[in-house]
C-alpha cells in the first residue's frame, strides 16, 4: 500500500513507534515529507531532571540529547513512511550506531520548541546514515551527521546482560 506524503504525527503517534519514555522523550512532532526526508519539533521543560544540572542557573539543553531527539525522530519517521523499513521482519530496534560529525553553533535553551529538518540515506541493509539540521527561535543550532543501525531487541538485550 503506498503511503500519501506528506502526513504528520503528534507525539503520542511517535511514542506508539519508539520504546523511549521519560524524560529523555522530547519528541512533539513529526512530519514525514516523504521516505527519507522528515521535519520534527523537540522540546525540554525546564523541569526536565536533564536539564536541571546543565548549567545550574543558566539552563542549556546539552548537546548529546539534540542528537538523541535526531536519532528519535529519524526513526520513527522511518518506522512510518520508510516503504523499505517496512519490509523487515522480526523484532527489530533501530540503535544509534555512531555520532559521525556534530557542529552546534548556537546553545538552546530549554522551553524552546527546536526544528530537525532530516534527511536519511539507506547505506546498508540495516543502516541509515542520518543528517540534520537543528534550529532553536529560528537560529541555526547545530549540524549533526549519525549513524543508525537496526538490530534484533534479543541481540540488544543480550549485549547488555538483560537476558
Amino acid at each position: 500500500m503506498p503511503l500519501d506524503y506528506p502526513f504528520s504525527l503528534a507525539r503520542r503517534d511517535i511514542e506508539a513507534l519508539i520504546p523511549h519514555r521519560g524524560d529523555i522523550f522530547v519528541c512533539q512532532s513529526l512530519t514525514v515529507n516523504g521516505p527519507h526526508s522528515f521535519a520534527g519539533v523537540a522540546s525540554w521543560p525546564r523541569d526536565n531532571t536533564l536539564i536541571q544540572g546543565h548549567f545550574p542557573g543558566l539552563p542549556v539543553v546539552p548537546g548529546v540529547m539534540l542528537i538523541e531527539s535526531l536519532a528519535q525522530l529519524a526513526g520513527a519517521g522511518l518506522l512510518a513512511g520508510d516503504p523499505y523499513v517496512k519490509t523487515l521482519t522480526g523484532d527489530l530496534i533501530g540503535v544509534l550506531a555512531s555520532v559521525r560529525r556534530c557542529v552546534f553553533t548556537h546553545p538552546v535553551r530549554p522551553e524552546n520548541n527546536v526544528e530537525f529538518d532530516i534527511t536519511c540515506r539507506q547505506i546498508g541493509l540495516l543502516a541509515v546514515q542520518v543528517t540534520g539540521k537543528v534550529q532553536s527561535q529560528r537560529l541555526d543550532a547545530a549540524q549533526l551527521e549519525i549513524l543508525m543501525v537496526y538490530t534484533q531487541r534479543q541481540q540488544l538485550a543480550s549485549a547488555l546482560g538483560t537476558i
